[in-house]
């Protein structure tokens, strides 16, 4: 949820809080990390948490809620969020689907499915296989917030980007995270990102390895993008709370719609084979 000078900075910018304010106090800074391990961070070898989409229907109500509406979502996006009736499980896929039609003020519908208050984690390996939708004006994203804005309303709680993607810059793939301290407003933003040439033609994994000392991203086994716990509290790394996952199609907003949306493109689908989680250990 973005902006920037050049187009090129722009585009390496991208993330989904772009015109979101922080109002509320924040909290005691999180304890300084000393002595991290070297390079190396080790998981558990089975997730402890897990979906693999193999059961036709709707998504497992015990794993996924929705946030539902239509306002913008501080963005000016043009979609509304329904409760259920653009998702579904089919042949052991999840597809999100983004629709051009209205409902009330909003010209396209999609879904944005949460884990929240059903999984929320502290620290873990993010692991997800997905194929992305096609299309100018179209905003997918794989994506994290805190369950509770301990250190305030966004950035200062802080968010992490692991799937971002914008239809008109087609198969350019950011990983992103935004802080107090490191927000496109400020000038400040951290990501990485990678053309994948078939990013919406086939599938891919997309990863995130979050511990107290850092957290890294991967796109199918090579890292794109690392940021590290420097010690100096929430404001650089509010990123010590539980955070949930959030899997959604936006369409056109300050971002996705930053070069106007195409109709004939819709409807689109978000594809996803699975998602897995696993426990940090060191």
């Amino acid at each position: 949820m973005r902006l920037r000078i050049t187009i090129f900075v722009f585009l390496t910018t991208l993330a989904y809080a772009c015109s979101k304010e922080s109002k509320q106090a924040p909290a005691t800074p999180s304890n300084p990390v000393t002595n991290p391990p070297a390079q190396t961070w080790s998981f558990e070898p089975a997730p402890i948490w897990k979906d693999e989409f193999d059961t036709n229907g709707k998504p497992d109500a015990t794993k996924w809620g929705y946030d539902v509406g239509g306002n913008g979502w501080g963005n000016q996006e043009l979609q509304y969020y329904s409760n259920g009736d653009n998702v579904a499980i089919e042949n052991g896929l999840l597809k999100i689907e983004a629709r051009r039609e209205t409902v009330g003020s909003n010209q396209y519908t999609s879904t944005r499915l949460v884990t929240r208050n059903k999984a929320d984690w502290l620290y873990g390996r993010f692991e997800i296989r997905a194929k992305l939708p096609r299309g100018r004006g179209t905003w997918p994203a794989i994506w994290m917030l805190p369950t509770e804005n301990t250190y305030g309303t966004w950035p200062r709680s802080g968010e992490m980007d692991i799937m971002e993607h914008v239809g008109y810059d087609l198969n350019r793939v950011h990983f992103t995270i935004h802080t107090e301290a490191f927000n496109h407003s400020i000038g400040t933003q951290k990501g990485g990102n990678k053309f994948i040439s078939t990013a919406t033609d086939s599938f891919h994994v997309y990863r995130m390895d979050w511990t107290p000392y850092g957290l890294r991203g991967y796109f199918d086994d090579e890292k794109v993008f690392e940021f590290m716990n420097q010690g100096s509290g929430y404001r650089a790394w509010p990123f010590d709370k539980k955070f949930h996952l959030i899997f959604n199609i936006a369409v056109g907003g300050s971002c996705g719609g930053a070069q106007g949306v195409d109709p004939a493109a819709f409807p689109v689908n978000l594809e996803v084979d699975y998602v897995r989680v696993y426990k940090f250990v060191q």
